[in-house]
């Protein structure tokens, strides 16, 4: 990670899902500097770093059904 996602990662306020129910599957998300972060709260040092709009299409295809198997 460069300096600058690091510092970004750090200034981050991260937020649990409020779909996590606490047996440490749960997902963060943060966001800084015009992008959003997403980590696992069991493994916080890796992030997913993506643009709001990205997350947004992702997510309406997941709630579209696009992604099940």
């Amino acid at each position: 990670m460069n300096t600058s996602a690091m510092t970004a990662h750090r200034r981050s306020h991260w937020r649990k899902s409020s779909h996590s129910v606490g047996e440490g599957q749960c997902v963060e998300v943060g966001a800084a500097g015009g992008r959003v972060r997403l980590r696992e709260s069991d493994d916080p040092g890796t992030v997913l770093t993506t643009v709001p709009v990205v997350l947004a299409a992702f997510v309406r295809s997941a709630k579209a059904g696009a992604f099940d198997a």
